[in-house]
């Protein structure tokens, strides 16, 4: 595999075409879809980010992780672009190496996620899904944005959306995740409203092949994928092709490390799949947080992402006495 690396010390113009790249601005700031009921500086530990659709506030990040994140990226990417319609940025990593394990073990301990339960139909069979990984999501789509009540306003004219304009209940990035959003975006010149949190408890969690080429997302999207914790290998391969041919294009592996990040932009999604398969033991039982941070263009994004993510799943919380991830229920110790 060929790469060549590239310098970032101006942000990228032309990553992707269809993204209109942000004004330059300082490190971390509030949006319209971020969380913007609390000071997001992150500069005293007992602050945290609340919103009427949290289960429990979420704590911001401790000044010692904020600080040093601000630093980021800390090493200069490659482009990886030697496979027909492929094109990656691969920064190895992105999170100064001497915060990942605290970055990891904070989100992991703060965070809640979802075990998502969902049926699927294919003709007149239908299949009930429970999704091999935790989930747990959070955004709005480009249409609008989060009103001083906390609910969604239409984002051209700050008018109150009907409460039927949604089939799931909107909710702002916490702080903890927000800054990592922004320093992504001065990074890349992307623009990003989702940010999609997947938590691979053991090797036995998984994500099949697939790609993110849904049309909410819009033409060639840009897709910032993390990871924190364990190790494990991302597959992608070509698309067959429209005759349903096996791709003559080698298809690739890369082991992704914690602070690792990957960017997957141009014809990636609409000609690749890719996957994080099934691993026996060693490293990945250790746990891995995998980030996503998207821009989803119309309603029917911020829906699906919801459906997908929450859905009626059983909530879920990080138990440190356990070391595993337990059904959360008020009466715990949060």
């Amino acid at each position: 595999m060929e790469s060549r690396s590239i310098r970032m010390s101006k942000r990228p113009r032309t990553l992707d075409a269809f993204f209109t790249p942000p004004a330059k601005r300082a490190r971390h700031e509030k949006t319209a879809n971020s969380e913007a009921t609390t000071d997001t500086s992150g500069s005293d530990p007992t602050k945290a980010s609340h919103h009427a659709t949290y289960p429990y506030a979420i704590s911001h990040l401790p000044p010692n992780v904020s600080e040093i994140l601000n630093l980021a990226p800390s090493t200069e990417p490659r482009v990886i672009n030697d496979r027909t319609d492929l094109d990656l940025v691969y920064y190895q990593p992105f999170v100064p190496k001497e915060i990942t394990k605290d970055l990891f073990e904070f989100l992991r301990r703060e965070l809640f996620f979802y075990r998502v339960k969902y049926t699927i139909k294919r003709g007149p069979v239908e299949t009930n899904i429970t999704t091999p990984r935790f989930t747990t999501v959070f955004g709005l789509d480009e249409t609008a944005r989060f009103g001083g009540d906390e609910l969604p306003v239409d984002s051209a004219s700050g008018k109150a959306l009907p409460k039927d304009a949604y089939n799931c209940k909107p909710r702002p990035i916490p702080q903890c995740l927000d800054l990592l959003r922004t320093l992504t975006e001065n990074a890349t010149g992307c623009t990003f409203n989702f940010c999609l949190v997947n938590y691979y408890s053991t090797g036995q969690d998984s994500i099949s092949y697939h790609s993110d080429d849904e049309r909410f997302l819009g033409v060639e999207p840009a897709i910032a994928s993390f990871t924190l914790g364990a190790k494990r290998d991302f597959l992608l391969k070509h698309k067959p092709t429209p005759e349903g041919h096996a791709s003559e294009t080698q298809p690739l592996k890369l082991p992704l490390g914690s602070g690792d990040m990957l960017l997957m932009k141009g014809l990636t999604q609409s000609k690749w799949l890719h996957s994080i398969p099934k691993r026996k033991g060693g490293e990945a039982d250790k746990g891995r947080i995998n980030i996503t941070f998207r821009r989803a263009m119309v309603r029917g994004g911020t829906d699906n992402y919801y459906h997908y993510n929450v859905n009626s799943g059983e909530l879920y919380k990080w138990n440190e006495l356990s070391r595993k991830m337990l059904p959360w229920m008020h009466t715990m110790d949060a």
